[in-house]
């Protein structure tokens, strides 16, 4: 307990972790509920379209990343006035461009998707990137220092908040602008308990050239990686939603909401604490900062791969019983999901190491070679197996990934094989086990065919 109580980087970084970690646990039930509730007040075309809006706002977000927020987190002028205030702005002009960008795209989006309303439905929800970029960036500043309990205590405030508004309207309308018009509030609300209740620096309009310099320097390969990033993340939403009816494509989702609990607490626990541990104990400058992140790794893929095994193993049995009839195939889709995202658990630790080091070209590298392969894996496996070939596609994918990511980290004297090799083996027993043990649920997703 004096340990967890010191203000050493290792301290701080397993009280953030517990906290990022709690935090997660208890929005996970607050969504879980929420969607529960929602998938007995609207319908599962309301979710296909709902996934497709977000799909393309997503897009759009990671399209014009120029990577503030691991910006603010490793520069040495991290805390500067000058330099947020510069950041602050830029991330405003930022969030009105996107929006423009998306009532552009919104009519043709509703053309491919053959879904008319797409292009009110995208309009309006479209308006959180403006809200987004006035977001302070006392937010980047409290991830920086790993002071992750208030930040915690604001997301959990806001994710109720857009609950309590998204059932009441549910509730109301009965139809897709319930989702669209919570989805708003919640953005805005995120906003004021932001500025009410984190402390720091107040942002206000600044430009300053050598900090936005710095910033150009430091994200035009974080730009073209989050673009990678969202082939290799979102092509699945793309590709499959075109090639499902929107029914089925919201059966896919609602598999896929549960499925990937396991990575978004992987990716949210690496991002937030990993980058500050890299930072301030790289591990090529001595063999006590390697030990150290070996224990952060292995506590981490422990638990991940526990959480997997449970979703895994159990997860058409919640589906079962968590949903109605209409929702029956979604179970499959937790169960290969779950187990086919281990290997990408295994190495989740070592790109932050990249990213905290400033060597953005390597992990731009990383980024396009996993979405080459995943887009590959993708298109091969829906025009070999349809629905099941595309999702063990990606899993291909991921597996050929690997030796990539080896090669990154090895630069950054990251790589553990100890590590790696222990949590294969573990993986490969608790994959054969879901699968053998859902086998019937697994051969559902074979009769799901194109609209």
């Amino acid at each position: 307990m004096g340990r967890l109580r010191s203000d050493g980087i290792g301290s701080r970084a397993l009280r953030s972790a517990g906290i990022t970690i709690a935090g997660f646990g208890m929005s996970q039930v607050l969504r879980l509920g929420s969607n529960l509730l929602l998938t007995r007040l609207l319908f599962p075309e309301a979710f296909g379209v709902m996934a497709i809006v977000m799909v393309v706002m997503m897009g759009l977000n990671m399209f014009s990343d120029v990577g503030i927020t691991p910006a603010i987190m490793q520069s040495r002028r991290g805390d500067d006035p000058a330099f947020l205030d510069t950041a602050w702005t830029i991330q405003i002009c930022r969030g009105f461009g996107l929006w423009l960008v998306a009532l552009a795209l919104a009519g043709p989006a509703a053309v491919w998707y053959d879904e008319p309303m797409l292009t009110q439905y995208l309009s309006v929800a479209a308006f959180s990137l403006v809200l987004n970029g006035f977001q302070p960036t006392r937010l980047e500043t409290a991830h920086r220092h790993l002071r992750a309990g208030r930040v915690t205590l604001i997301e959990l405030g806001t994710q109720a908040t857009q609950l309590v508004f998204g059932l009441a309207l549910a509730w109301a309308w009965g139809s897709i602008w319930a989702l669209v018009v919570s989805g708003l509030l919640g953005a805005l609300a995120q906003l004021v308990y932001l500025n009410l209740f984190l402390p720091g620096h107040r942002n206000r309009p600044r430009f300053e050239p050598e900090a936005a310099r710095e910033l150009v320097q430091f994200g035009k390969w974080i730009f073209l990686s989050t673009v990678a990033g969202f082939a290799a993340g979102q092509s699945d939403r793309l590709l499959i939603g075109g090639y499902l009816s929107m029914s089925d494509f919201g059966v896919y989702n609602i598999g896929l909401f549960l499925a990937t609990f396991p990575i978004m607490l992987g990716q949210m626990v690496t991002r937030r604490v990993l980058i500050p541990v890299y930072r301030d104990s790289p591990p090529f400058e001595s063999r006590a900062n390697f030990v150290r992140l070996r224990r952060l790794r292995l506590l981490a893929t422990s638990g991940l791969l526990a959480a997997t095994a449970a979703l895994g193993l159990m997860g058409d049995w919640l589906i079962g019983i968590m949903y109605d009839g209409r929702y029956a195939a979604a179970g499959g889709v937790v169960v290969l999901v779950t187990v086919l995202q281990i290997p990408v658990l295994i190495g989740l630790t070592y790109d932050q190491a990249v990213l905290a080091s400033g060597r953005t070209r390597n992990f731009f590298a990383l980024q396009a070679s996993r979405a080459a392969l995943t887009v590959a894996g993708l298109a091969l496996g829906l025009a070999w197996g349809g629905l099941l070939g595309g999702i063990l596609g990606q899993g291909v994918a991921q597996l050929l990934a690997y030796p990539i990511l080896i090669v990154v980290a090895r630069r950054e004297r990251a790589w553990d094989p100890l590590h790696d090799l222990v949590f294969a083996g573990a993986g490969l027993l608790v994959t054969a086990t879901c699968l053998a043990m859902n086998w019937s649920a697994l051969m559902m997703l074979g009769a799901i065919g194109p609209a």
